[in-house]
């Protein structure tokens, strides 16, 4: 299993952002992504996922085997805890739910509607996604977001076990989550330097997180 990014340019609404990056990740390894606010980490990271293309570069991965995570959670409100999960647990051809529910401290909590949830629950359970979802490549958008500190050490331990499974992970994060042995990379190194824009693919608008 292994990622590789090669002299990728990004743009969104076609003004580039990020020009010439370029990494590989391979099995069991973690890459955090840092930058100011609007400098592209969404963009890039849904050029990771597949979601858009980047404007130049290439990337390999097996998109297969790639779960996304945005800024929403990607919750159904009419659902219950557990039925969020395993309804997702059934689109990867999963069985069981329960080792998600108790990685992100939601057994209590597994028969509750996810409208009466509270935005730490909610972020609980959209992580929680991740794990029944048994991809290899977990690409993730700021994912503590609304999470106190006893939920972001849940978190820090289910993403440890990933990697220790012989994972994936890139995460734009502000924190340090204190991964042993995780790579950060500065995206303001890759500014884009120039403001002219790039021609615009009406197929290819980054705008929209899901």
């Amino acid at each position: 299993m292994i990622m590789k990014v090669q002299n990728v340019s990004c743009a969104r609404g076609g003004a580039p952002l990020l020009e010439g990056l370029s990494f590989s990740l391979s099995a069991g390894q973690a890459l955090i992504l840092r930058g100011d606010n609007g400098i592209g980490k969404t963009t890039l990271l849904r050029s990771l996922a597949g979601l858009s293309s980047p404007f130049a570069g290439q990337i390999e991965r097996d998109l297969d085997e790639v779960v996304y995570g945005a800024h929403l959670d990607g919750v159904k409100t009419a659902l219950t805890v557990q039925e969020n999960l395993q309804f997702w647990a059934s689109v990867y051809g999963q069985i069981s739910c329960h080792a998600a529910l108790e990685a992100m401290n939601l057994l209590g909590l597994q028969n509750r509607l996810a409208a009466h949830l509270s935005a730490g629950q909610k972020r609980r359970l959209g992580l929680a996604r991740f794990m029944v979802t048994a991809s290899k490549i977990w690409i993730m958008d700021e994912p503590t977001v609304s999470l106190d500190g006893p939920s972001t050490e849940l978190f820090q331990k289910m993403l440890t076990q990933h990697l220790e499974k012989g994972g994936i992970a890139i995460l734009a994060t502000h924190i340090d989550l204190g991964i042993v042995g995780a790579r950060t990379l500065d995206l303001t190194l890759f500014r884009a330097r120039h403001s002219a824009k790039y021609p615009i693919d009406p197929s290819n608008f980054d705008e929209a997180l899901i």
